[in-house]
């Protein structure tokens, strides 16, 4: 067992996790509720099979690892929530059980539970849903109500890559268009975030520059920027994502670079790779770097041995 021997002060809060995502799980009401608006009752369906299935998940693995159970600290919760909002409200309840099992069993539980997986548990579901049932994101539902039938239709960002571009930036701002359940809908999206930042469960050194560094790189390559923001899981991705305690860096300095590092990825796979989004793997990505990026950010005590473990 290694020790660290870290300076002072030490001090002690009155937070804990079960406050902490549950105000996250708050934040996400407002972007649940607009779903269901846009698309239907399969939405908050979809949302509660995931949550269901992680809860299963994470109290089966606790027996297993004959741990007392953390299924009731809602962090599987929060999860199953940001998974779901990442899949259109027509996926298959069996794909997003199983994307939910990969995320908690094998993301989460798997590297010992909260706090110690290396990467983000929805972000890692969502990539292997991609790329093991790239056929269960195919499609996306459009808006109920926008034609007789709610027929399928193409994302914005999937539409704009074949040259067409029939939403305005109020369409955008307030999801009237085909995507994902928590993809689509900015406006609930910032006024959940701008509630996390009030109750400073998160801050914004990782989100702005992941946003400003998809708006500047997009830009000078001659896209619409307000578009690109407004599109896509972009949004999801900097607020709920990049944000993430356990796979973001520690410092301030640390959080700047990892922001840059998404927005730069997203950026190059939205303007260079066939797959017309970037945000999941952007943070897939990243992930991978933060223990490095921590070992060189973090804050070094006065008259100490810098990186030194005792």
């Amino acid at each position: 067992m290694n020790l660290i021997n870290e300076a002072s002060p030490h001090f002690h809060g009155n937070s804990t996790t079960f406050k902490v995502m549950g105000a996250v799980c708050l934040a996400l009401v407002p972007t649940l509720i607009a779903a269901t608006v846009l698309y239907g009752l399969g939405a908050p369906l979809l949302v509660l099979v995931c949550i269901a299935t992680a809860l299963v998940c994470e109290h089966l693995c606790c027996i297993a690892m004959k741990r007392e159970s953390t299924a009731g600290d809602l962090s599987c919760v929060v999860t199953a929530m940001l998974l779901a909002f990442t899949l259109p409200a027509n996926c298959p309840f069996w794909v997003a059980m199983l994307g939910t099992a990969f995320s908690i069993v094998i993301v989460k539980m798997l590297f010992g539970g909260i706090g110690c997986n290396i990467a983000n548990p929805a972000v890692a579901g969502r990539v292997f849903i991609m790329v093991a049932l790239p056929s269960a994101l195919s499609s996306y539902p459009d808006v109920v109500g926008k034609s007789l039938d709610a027929v399928t239709g193409a994302t914005p960002l999937a539409m704009a890559a074949q040259g067409s571009m029939p939403y305005s930036y109020l369409d955008l701002l307030l999801g009237n268009h085909a995507g994902a359940l928590g993809e689509t809908c900015v406006l609930t999206l910032l006024i959940g975030y701008i509630f996390l930042l009030a109750v400073k469960v998160v801050d914004a050194w990782a989100t702005l520059p992941f946003i400003a560094t998809v708006a500047v790189v997009t830009g000078l390559a001659g896209q619409d920027v307000v578009f690109e923001l407004l599109s896509g899981g972009l949004a999801l991705g900097a607020f709920f994502m990049a944000t993430d305690y356990t796979t973001t860096p520690m410092t301030p300095k640390g959080k700047i670079i990892f922001g840059v590092g998404c927005g730069l990825i997203t950026a190059l796979v939205r303007l260079f790779a066939s797959a017309p989004e970037g945000v999941a793997f952007s943070i897939l990505f990243m992930n991978m770097f933060v223990p490095l990026i921590d070992r060189y950010t973090r804050s070094q005590p006065v008259g100490g041995v810098k990186n030194a473990l005792v």
